[in-house]
């Protein structure tokens, strides 16, 4: 009989993505001819701009396919230091920047090169669910801040305060956010700021994937430009995924402290190398070009964000902080039996409505519904979930 093979802990404490479940089940049902309305989606439903396109195209016939840097193309990691100093107002050289294979991998490379097991991750829920399976496969401890759909999803400083501990190495900050679409204002950052200034020992993540995806009235401000001392701890994370439709292109950067970042390139130069040459090519025409297409995204999506937000609201039971920024709502849903997890399934074979439980997200009463999607769509979306809602 043939061994059975053995994995190791980290692997057996690894919990596969629970958005993935269910966009494979969705899938199944479809390929078995069911009708299934996809509120699902955490990526555009846009192509990416033709002028990315041709440049990447450029740079294959022009024999740009070889290996490059582990840290990036040169070009790009300075056309990417110019828009944080300039655009963000976070002082950057192009030293400080590692390009990666999308926004994951630059979380993933910081915590690697960033925490002992032992360590404590600070994490505001609801959380982007891959915060923390990442922090634990670094060994550090998860530490997680509770906030309320009743209050915004503001992050109270108070709370945070009481959850810092001698072992506490690295807080999370995501906005505009994931799963909720709260976008801390200057205010509430600045607050962050002077309670770290109180405890030097915990450095400070900021994933600003997000940030050109904003409601109207709304304005991003990054975290490492506030404050120049607090500076050399804090690590910005965005890429090209969301505000240019490119999630297959594979594009993100991390920047900030440059030993950190030299760790970073050191690790990624052992594990997947450098990222794609002729994407990176892409990825500097994007940065280099117009952002009218940027915007007009964003205003396809503040279009589809109210539509969803006033659905949502007009549905018996269900509670709704009104998502300012990304493409989801996390609305709060009425006392229901058997958890968030539950009801995504029974919604999915019941009604085709194909939405992710809000547990994966660190708040099992809520669920979250993307608007990366159609008006139809979303219409549709909407009415099949308040129908099951009256017999769940």
């Amino acid at each position: 009989m043939p061994r059975l093979p053995v994995l190791s802990d980290r692997a057996n404490a690894l919990k596969p993505s629970l958005t993935l479940e269910i966009s494979a089940r969705a899938r199944v049902l479809q390929n078995q001819g069911h009708d299934i309305c996809s509120l699902s989606a955490g990526e555009p439903d846009f192509n990416t701009p033709n002028f990315i396109i041709e440049a990447a195209q450029n740079a294959l016939r022009d024999g740009v396919t070889r290996y490059g840097p582990a840290a990036g193309a040169p070009e790009l990691r300075a056309a990417v230091a110019e828009k944080l100093t300039r655009e963000n107002g976070i002082p950057t050289q192009p030293t400080q920047v590692l390009i990666t294979n999308g926004g994951k991998q630059a979380i993933y490379n910081l915590f690697q090169v960033l925490l002992n097991p032992g360590d404590e991750v600070l994490l505001p829920a609801p959380y982007w669910l891959s915060y923390p399976e990442m922090a634990r496969l670094a060994g550090a401890k998860v530490n997680v801040i509770p906030t309320s759909s009743a209050d915004g999803f503001r992050l109270d400083l108070s709370l945070l305060e009481e959850h810092i501990t001698e072992k506490s190495k690295l807080l999370i900050l995501n906005s505009p956010g994931n799963p909720t679409g709260h976008v801390m204002s200057r205010a509430d950052l600045e607050g962050v700021v002077a309670l770290m200034h109180r405890y030097p020992q915990v450095d400070v993540m900021s994933d600003e994937i997000y940030e050109y995806l904003l409601a109207d009235g709304q304005e991003h401000c990054s975290f490492a430009s506030i404050d120049d001392d607090l500076l050399e701890r804090c690590y910005t994370v965005n890429g090209f995924a969301k505000g240019w439709a490119m999630t297959g292109w594979r594009l993100g950067y991390l920047a900030g402290s440059e030993p950190v970042i030299k760790a970073a390139a050191a690790l990624q130069s052992q594990s997947t190398s450098n990222v794609c040459s002729f994407a990176q090519r892409g990825a500097l025409a994007a940065l280099q070009g117009s952002r009218d297409c940027v915007r007009a995204m964003a205003e396809t999506y503040n279009v589809r964000r109210k539509l969803l937000s006033k659905g949502l609201r007009s549905i018996d039971g269900i509670t709704l902080s009104e998502p300012q920024g990304a493409f989801y709502a996390f609305p709060e849903l009425p006392d229901i039996k058997g958890g968030s997890m539950e009801f995504c399934r029974r919604a999915l074979d019941e009604k085709g409505l194909a939405v992710i439980p809000g547990i994966a997200f660190g708040n099992d009463r809520c669920i979250r519904l993307s608007c990366a999607v159609s008006h139809e769509t979303i219409s549709e979306g909407l009415e099949r979930l308040s129908d099951f809602l009256r017999t769940y």
